[in-house]
């Protein structure tokens, strides 16, 4: 390609915003009318920027435009450098008013059935002009794809053992052992002491057997050298699980935050049933390496970080 030093001084944000868009949008008209420009300003800036590298960004044919590899590369590295202007213009308001901001997270069912009202509840308290985005996300590989396009400052959930995620740093947040849940008048809150197999022919709320929680639920089932129960009702929906369970009629398995949070809440008592160690999940804080978090997204983890530290004390918690 030409010169770096003399591409460099010529590229601007402009330039590089309409490339973002058009790559975004998929053609020039569509990027035009989304930057109120006309269609022409858009193809000459894409030429301008063409002539300054020395290299073609988008093939144009008959079924419209496609980035080229260099295209793609720039597309990339812009994006990067878009999110850490962002980034630094959210700092420089908060430094300016620490009373505002804003903050984008994705959570997985469990910790935005558990910790994260409670981290929130906390953290608004103290900062309650900064808004917050939750955005849910599912047990598969495409929840990270928010985290890496840069859609969400953090990701909290459950996390892979081993977590081949080369580009995304992992803190482990709490271990969270599974607990065995029924209503407060269920036949079996005023128990002191009860076994697995004695819950064997109850009916059970729980997670499909073809999911991941479902196998580790028969695992935790086989570990303790029973068959799993047929049950009548299978979901990978916590709030049918909590709500079910509270009509006495059920029992189910929760995460011990969730109980630990929000049983009481919602009229659950968790059962005196010692499950194996098999039974808890890990969750933690992910993040992506090498971007720059703001002001806002390190307050609330210390926050979150303070909350799960607090469920060490949980009596159903352990190590």
């Amino acid at each position: 390609m030409q010169d770096i030093e003399r591409a460099r001084r010529r590229i601007k944000l402009r330039d590089l915003h309409i490339l973002l868009v058009i790559a975004q949008r998929g053609s020039m008209a569509r990027a035009a009318a989304e930057l109120a420009m006309s269609q022409p300003a858009v193809s000459r800036a894409v030429a301008d920027m063409e002539h300054s590298l020395g290299l073609r960004l988008f093939d144009r044919g008959r079924n419209g435009i496609e980035l080229t590899a260099y295209g793609h590369a720039l597309v990339r590295r812009g994006v990067s450098i878009f999110d850490e202007l962002t980034q630094g213009l959210h700092e420089l308001e908060f430094l300016a008013d620490p009373t505002v901001g804003e903050l984008h997270i994705g959570s997985s069912e469990s910790i935005a059935a558990g910790l994260l009202p409670v981290a929130i509840d906390r953290f608004t308290q103290q900062h309650p002009g900064i808004r917050i985005n939750v955005a849910q996300t599912v047990l598969s590989d495409l929840r990270y794809r928010e985290l890496r396009e840069r859609n969400i400052d953090l990701l909290l959930g459950w996390t892979p053992t081993p977590f081949n995620e080369p580009d995304l740093a992992v803190e482990p947040l709490l271990n969270d052992p599974r607990v065995v849940v029924a209503g407060k008048r269920s036949k079996w809150a005023r128990a002191s002491r009860l076994e697995l197999i004695d819950l064997a022919r109850e009916r059970w709320v729980l997670p499909p057997p073809d999911t991941f929680p479902g196998s580790a639920v028969a695992e935790m089932f086989s570990g303790g050298g029973i068959q799993a129960p047929t049950a009548p009702i299978t979901t990978l929906s916590l709030h049918l699980c909590c709500r079910m369970a509270a009509t006495g009629r059920f029992v189910s398995l929760l995460p011990g935050s969730v109980a630990w949070c929000a049983g009481a809440d919602l009229g659950l008592k968790v059962l005196p049933v010692q499950l194996p160690p098999t039974a808890a999940v890990s969750a933690a804080i992910v993040t992506l390496k090498g971007r720059t978090l703001g002001p806002t997204a390190e307050i609330f983890i210390a926050c979150i970080r303070e909350v799960a530290k607090a469920t060490a004390g949980w009596p159903g918690a352990r190590k």
